[in-house]
């Protein structure tokens, strides 16, 4: 960001690309809110500026009927601008930004005077992209130039793993005042059961064998809290392996009949072991309340 190109976050879904840009954009410019998101119905407009038509109806085109862009807005105040997911913008509106990251400033045709806006020191952009969206629309030679490539991990070591999850999951609760105790055994059931997850996807011959979760951090963080609330809202106020268990097959169960039938495999050959081994203990709760999910699902 210290140069004169813009910054790319890419990774998988759910490793914190936007998080971070939100963060480094908060830290930095004391603004994290001028943000573009990157759609199919992405315009140009939605990158350089639009206008208030009832103002150009009652008196004509000027600055003062211009809407500009949050990244026109970043410009004229020379701090960061996102854009997110950028790859999923079509390349038109991509190439838009060749001008705006190389030459630092949007022309305004439509104005005879007062027609250029030049970005003040302190302007950069910092967009996302998916690793899974390549393929969507690609962005071209020039552009790529024009960024700074940050490539987002999937976090794997299960230390780290823990301690964000635990971070994240603190903060929701803090935030919405429940008081309720995340047994770490239960912790360490998620964490393997993700691990195991991974691992079966990592060696799955097709796209049919893996889930279609992402199998992130960010999954867990939201499998845990689902099961927090459910356990604060709907149940005794006390967290049960049976409940992380049904909201682990309710969260990463996105496809019928594929992901329940990948899922009911795991839980056959990787929990139901484990179940076993651990009788009256939390393993044989997960067993059980995961059996009960799927079969509600199915």
């Amino acid at each position: 960001l210290a140069s004169d190109r813009g910054l790319l976050l890419i990774g998988d879904p759910g490793t914190g690309k936007s998080w971070l840009a939100e963060l480094l954009s908060a830290a930095i410019s004391r603004n994290s809110t001028l943000v573009v998101q990157g759609t199919a119905g992405t315009t140009e407009d939605h990158i350089k500026y639009s206008w208030n038509v009832s103002m150009v109806i009652a008196k004509g085109q000027s600055r003062e009927s211009l809407i500009p862009s949050p990244i026109m807005t970043a410009m004229e105040q020379g701090v960061i601008g996102r854009f997110e997911e950028l790859t999923r913008s079509t390349s038109d509106v991509q190439d838009a930004l060749i001008s705006i990251l190389s030459e630092k400033y949007v022309s305004i045709p439509e104005l005879d005077d007062d027609n250029i806006v030049f970005a003040k020191p302190g302007f950069s952009i910092i967009a996302t992209a998916n690793s899974r969206d390549r393929g969507v629309n690609d962005l071209s030679s020039a552009l790529k130039r024009r960024f700074n490539f940050v490539r987002i991990p999937v976090v794997t070591n299960k230390k780290s793993e823990a301690e964000i999850v635990r971070f994240r999951t603190a903060e929701l609760m803090r935030r919405h005042s429940i008081e309720l105790d995340v047994p770490p055994t239960l912790l360490d059931i998620l964490l393997q059961s993700f691990a195991d997850l991974r691992a079966a996807s990592a060696s799955a011959t097709s796209d049919d064998e893996k889930l279609e979760s992402a199998l992130s951090t960010a999954e867990q963080i939201g499998v845990l809290e689902d099961a927090i609330l459910h356990s604060q809202f709907f149940g005794d106020r006390a967290l049960k392996a049976e409940t992380l268990a049904s909201s682990l097959v309710g969260s990463l169960a996105r496809r019928s009949p594929e992901d329940l039938a990948i899922l009911n495999k795991f839980w056959h050959g990787v929990v139901e072991p484990r179940g076993r081994k651990d009788e009256n203990g939390p393993w044989e709760g997960f067993l059980e309340g995961g059996r009960e999910a799927i079969a509600k699902l199915s």
